[in-house]
């Protein structure tokens, strides 16, 4: 399975969802919601790129309208921090000090890639298949829709077999559901026939904004403020591929959590607790910031 190739339009609006666990996609979906309630309706780009779970968010946004998934997430019953099916649970403080080390063990990116999917693959066949199967059966339930949108969505992955970089769209071959659990595959790899991936925050960033290259106009909403686990040299945090669209003729806007949304996510973004005030402060921030942002969106 290969990339995705894209045509370059000339003139045309793509919206950038980074991931940044359960706390993450609640405020993006907040934020969303919250330009919606201003007046901004950033759901008709004419691309939008996912990674992790701004993929799940991408997937959300076409197929339900962004008040209707703010409702929900308001409105859903308490969850518990160790929700999840077995062999795909939440990624914890152990696995991130396990990738941590993998990361400083690496030499760049591709090198990172290729030693991250070695593990997640090793992972993954401690899951099982009930592992496998249990974390499809919860994205498809995340979804409103399991069918892919007639709008442009790109999903980003990494092959974890060979560490090359994926991105997924109604083209692809995978379904909605097997791509939005392939980007979000944090801990084990996520087998689609004979490939597995990991999650698209592995590719280069948590928001992958460089796909967006050839765009007119760029708004990136990070959960994680842009920051990186990678080494400065590297050059893959988001501030370094903004400098990278601005400089290929992109205008670029970045919409990162306030004081009041990093108050909200706690210190664990992965805790499904977080999301109904991870949502309510980024619907606040979304409303708050709808002027502004409008003035870039539709100049």
């Amino acid at each position: 399975m290969n990339s995705t190739t894209r045509p370059q339009p000339i003139s045309e609006r793509a919206l950038v969802l980074g991931g940044g666990g359960s706390a993450g996609n609640a405020w993006l979906i907040g934020v969303i919601a919250g330009l919606l309630e201003g007046g901004l309706d950033v759901t008709e780009a004419d691309l939008v790129i996912g990674t992790s779970a701004g993929a799940t968010a991408a997937a959300q946004i076409s197929g339900a309208s962004p008040n209707d998934l703010l409702a929900a997430i308001l409105s859903a019953p308490p969850l518990r921090p160790s929700t999840g099916p077995r062999g795909f649970r939440p990624i914890t403080s152990a696995h991130l000090e396990r990738t941590n080390a993998i990361i400083a063990a690496s030499a760049d990116l591709a090198d990172m890639r290729r030693r991250v999917g070695a593990d997640a693959i090793e992972l993954a066949a401690a899951a099982g298949a009930a592992g496998q199967e249990g974390w499809r059966e919860t994205v498809a339930a995340r979804l409103p829709s399991q069918d892919w949108p007639p709008s442009t969505v790109l999903l980003t992955a990494v092959d974890a077999d060979t560490g090359e970089p994926v991105e997924l769209d109604r083209d692809s071959g995978v379904d909605l559901v097997d791509a939005v659990a392939a980007s979000c595959a944090g801990g084990p790899a996520y087998a689609i026939g004979t490939r597995h991936y990991i999650d698209g925050g592995y590719r280069r960033s948590s928001e992958n904004a460089d796909l967006a290259a050839g765009y007119e106009r760029v708004l990136v909403l990070s959960p994680l403020g842009g920051r990186t686990r990678h080494p400065a040299g590297w050059r893959s945090d988001l501030a370094a591929q903004v400098e990278e669209l601005r400089a290929g003729g992109s205008m670029v806007e970045t919409v990162l959590p306030d004081a009041d949304s990093l108050a909200a996510f706690g210190d664990n973004m992965m805790n499904p607790a977080t999301r109904p005030p991870a949502a309510r402060a980024g619907h606040l921030q979304g409303r708050g910031l709808a002027e502004q942002i409008a003035e870039f969106w539709d100049r």
